[in-house]
């Protein structure tokens, strides 16, 4: 496979570091800041043997698939930079909705339906095709910030606790390397609109608009504890505010989410 970057990419200044296989996009990324790399820069690879995704869990990418991570070095705080994965995530849709042209034509009303899952998915048509995931560390006197994205091209993995789905199983006939392109081009968007926190009431604004189980029941699951309620919005820090029965709004900043039908599962 050949990656290249988009031109909106290569024009805004951005380099490439492209491999066959490797253990992770994400870890190649903070070691190369560590030695020195400021950025921006995009690592990929349609191979990925050693990735993670939240709490650790591995994050495997074979063969066909796209394992992606940008390097940004800014002077920003962790809780500002942690508001990018919103921007990540708009980025993807926006990818993904220009290389589905043609499956959108030829599978009509059939056609996916792309949607972001707080605090970090992508879901097509309610499963969840990609996983985003920020990890950040102090070198200097600046904040290096490293943007996973793992997107399920040829092949999805099974036991996730939201069932996942791959572009090939939906009609979605494109190689990691087109979606690649598209990606790069549409991180220079929406990285301008956040524009180091600066802009985060706009991509709130877009996120909310592509929202997976906004107004629905929803369930967090944190450890033992769980929270149910209402989705009701995210605030602006990025927290998901909950809406509970009482009508008390309810911030959270991490669990496992689970709507409708699952969220009534999981609260049984």
């Amino acid at each position: 496979m050949v990656f290249t970057l988009g031109s909106r990419a290569i024009t805004a200044g951005y380099k490439l570091a492209a491999f066959d296989q490797i253990g992770s996009t994400n870890a190649e990324a903070m070691r190369l800041a560590r030695e020195g790399e400021r950025g921006p820069m995009w690592f990929v690879t349609p191979e990925q043997t050693a990735g993670r995704g939240r709490r650790q869990r591995a994050w495997v990418a074979p063969r066909g698939n796209l394992a992606s991570s940008v390097l940004e070095v800014m002077d920003v705080q962790p809780a500002v930079a942690a508001t990018l994965g919103f921007a990540a995530g708009l980025s993807l849709v926006a990818a993904l909705q220009r290389v589905s042209i043609e499956a959108a034509l030829r599978l009509g009303p059939g056609s996916p339906k792309y949607t972001l899952k707080w605090p970090n998915d992508v879901l097509a048509d309610g499963k969840k095709l990609s996983g985003i995931l920020l990890e950040a560390e102090t070198i200097g006197d600046r904040l290096a910030v490293v943007v996973g994205i793992g997107t399920n091209v040829v092949a999805a993995p099974e036991g996730t606790p939201t069932p996942a789905v791959s572009l090939a199983a939906l009609g979605v006939q494109i190689g990691a390397e087109e979606l690649f392109r598209a990606l790069s081009d549409a991180w220079v968007e929406f990285r301008g609109i956040w524009d180091n926190g600066g802009g985060f009431a706009d991509i709130r604004r877009l996120w909310l608009e592509r929202a997976a189980g906004l107004g629905d029941r929803v369930a967090i699951q944190t450890g033992n504890a769980a929270l149910e309620g209402t989705f009701d919005t995210i605030d602006d820090t990025g927290c998901l505010i909950v809406r509970t029965a009482d009508g008390r709004r309810m911030p959270v900043t991490a669990g496992e989410v689970y709507f409708g039908s699952a969220a009534s599962m999981r609260t049984t």
